[in-house]
């Protein structure tokens, strides 16, 4: 289907080496600045405590992003393209057996981490190993079986098929043997002095900011920008000030207004590039109480909304619109879209929805919408206080919605609450996101798996809505461990087929990698012309962006 390896292993040295074309600007009016520094930016406030752990997701490394400059992983996947292209980086060759459940790697030779020693499949053993060992470390849920070395390479083996987390296992930052076998105890390690394979090592910490410099000797050659800076803004208002007066280069935040924000500033080297993987944004609705228990309510109020309003006005034009029945964002998912639903769009349809009610027994008194059991129809949207994009976005759909008849308040309560009842269970409507990854399997999953299923009370970590599908969780564990692509396709059309048909969850916009980047002093950066890899800095790929970028002429 879409996953196909990128770069041959022996020819990724050359490609680096000749490493980039511009993913944007324009005419240069100001002269480049040889040497520059790239300072790299977040909107998250002083950094208060240094940790350089990879393996914790809230260490100021992971945070803040420059982890990515340090540690490598073993591949990086591009979840932004029309293909899923695999290329080759700590390993320098990727074999997966038929059911995917053991992947065999062999090590890159000429590798060094930075304090000189040489890289080696041990490090790649060792890493999986603690994974294997301290499971509260293996933060994807990999499910490691075992770890085994043998002839220079080193197989991995899972206890269930990997084929829909390929991406997790090889974004994975591998870590050296000889430092990390000394840790006490990994899961509460600090990390202060990191020692990666990365092209950049940590020269200088502050609260304020982070200082990385490039190494002489890294594998991939040598490297255009000399200097990192990693920032982290009080709020995205600092940020946006920042990015639009050149004092950050690359960022990863939401900016309103973006256009006048931000590219106006600067319309020749300007880039903001919101790049469509599989993850979505999504109307979670509780499946097993009115109104939403009723498929029919819910084909209704999915053709009530209005998807271009949402990424027009609450994402305000950052976000490409959503648009296929199957909620497959484009162009990432195009590939994978069943032959039944191509071409078919998510349009707003009053009179095609008020049919459907119709059919279903539902009538209006007064204008309101009537049930079958004669009831006045009404629900409750809830999303965080201070969340605008989604406070703005479940006020366009209680907006959609009186086209029905349908009265929808909109509630803000705080995030730790919200989080705790959706959880549990408690509501009727929200806007949350899905994952994404190398495969629809996460999107789907993520509003429709029984795997997910709990008790109203009993805190699930996905399905929010308990909907309860025997068939469509069948489908969805067919399509993960699946051995053939056949067999994969034909799962994915029943799980589509029936997310079209049943409507367990409202595709509401599509949730993008999104990256802010100038090109004043540096080119090479990706883009819509060029999408080789997602503009995210936070991401385990961001170190394929700095191997290209080259310098301004």
């Amino acid at each position: 289907m879409r996953l196909r390896l990128a770069l041959a292993a022996t020819g990724i040295v050359a490609a680096l080496a000749l490493a980039g074309c511009s993913g944007g600007g324009g005419s240069d009016n100001t002269s480049p600045e040889q040497g520059a520094a790239l300072t790299i930016a977040k909107p998250d406030g002083a950094i208060t405590t240094e940790s350089n752990n990879p393996f914790i997701s809230n260490a100021s490394a992971m945070t803040l992003g420059y982890a990515n400059a340090i540690y490598e992983p073993l591949a990086m996947v591009n979840l932004v393209g029309s293909d899923t292209d695999i290329t080759p980086w700590l390993a320098e060759k990727i074999d997966w057996n038929d059911t995917y459940t053991e992947l065999t790697v062999t090590p890159r030779s000429g590798v060094k981490w930075s304090d000189g020693q040489d890289f080696t499949a041990d490090d790649i053993a060792y890493t999986f190993q603690l994974l294997k060992d301290k499971p509260e470390l293996d933060l994807t849920a990999l499910g490691i079986k075992s770890v085994t070395e043998g002839d220079g390479t080193v197989t991995i083996a899972f206890e269930n098929p990997m084929y829909v987390k390929q991406d997790k296992v090889l974004h994975k930052f591998i870590v050296p043997k000889h430092i990390w076998e000394k840790v006490a105890d990994p899961t509460t390690e600090t990390n202060k002095d990191p020692v990666g394979t990365g092209p950049y090592v940590l020269s200088k910490f502050t609260t304020q900011s982070v200082e990385l410099t490039a190494r002489d000797d890294y594998w991939g050659g040598k490297l255009a920008v000399p200097t990192l800076y990693y920032v982290s803004y009080n709020d995205n208002t600092a940020l946006t000030t920042a990015l639009a007066s050149g004092d950050a280069d690359w960022a990863q935040a939401f900016i309103p207004n973006v256009q006048s924000a931000f590219i106006d500033k600067d319309p020749d080297h300007n880039v903001y590039w919101a790049a469509a993987g599989l993850g979505i944004d999504a109307m979670f609705v509780n499946t097993q109480t009115k109104p939403f228990d009723d498929v029919a309510f819910r084909k209704a109020v999915n053709m009530v909304m209005d998807r271009e309003k949402h990424a027009s006005i609450a994402r305000e034009g950052g976000v490409p619109v959503l648009d296929s029945v199957t909620a497959l964002p484009s162009p990432a998912g195009d590939s994978w879209i069943s032959p039944e639903f191509q071409g078919k769009k998510l349009t707003v349809d009053v009179d095609g929805a008020k049919k459907v009610l119709t059919d279903a027994g539902y009538t209006w008194k007064n204008g309101k919408l009537v049930d079958p059991d004669g009831d006045t129809v009404t629900f409750e949207l809830k999303v965080p206080q201070g969340w605008n994009d989604y406070v703005t976005g479940i006020s366009l759909i209680s907006d959609s919605v009186k086209a029905l008849g349908v009265d929808a308040s909109v509630q803000t309560p705080d995030a730790d609450s919200w989080l705790d009842a959706i959880a549990k269970g408690d509501l009727q409507a929200i806007l949350h996101w899905t994952d994404t990854g190398m495969t629809p399997y996460d999107l789907y999953s993520d509003i429709m798996d029984g795997r997910f299923l709990k008790p109203k009370g009993e805190v699930a970590n996905y399905n929010f809505g308990r909907y309860d599908n025997k068939e469509a969780t069948a489908a969805l564990q067919e399509f993960a461990t699946a051995t053939d692509d056949a067999t994969r396709k034909a799962a994915l059309e029943k799980v589509q087929k029936i997310f079209v048909e049943d409507v367990p969850g409202m595709a509401v916009g599509t949730r993008p990698f999104i990256g802010q980047y100038n090109t004043r002093n540096y080119v090479g950066w990706p883009g819509p012309d060029d999408p080789y890899i997602s503009p995210d800095p936070t991401q385990p790929t961001a170190a394929l962006i700095l191997t290209k970028l080259k310098p301004a002429s």
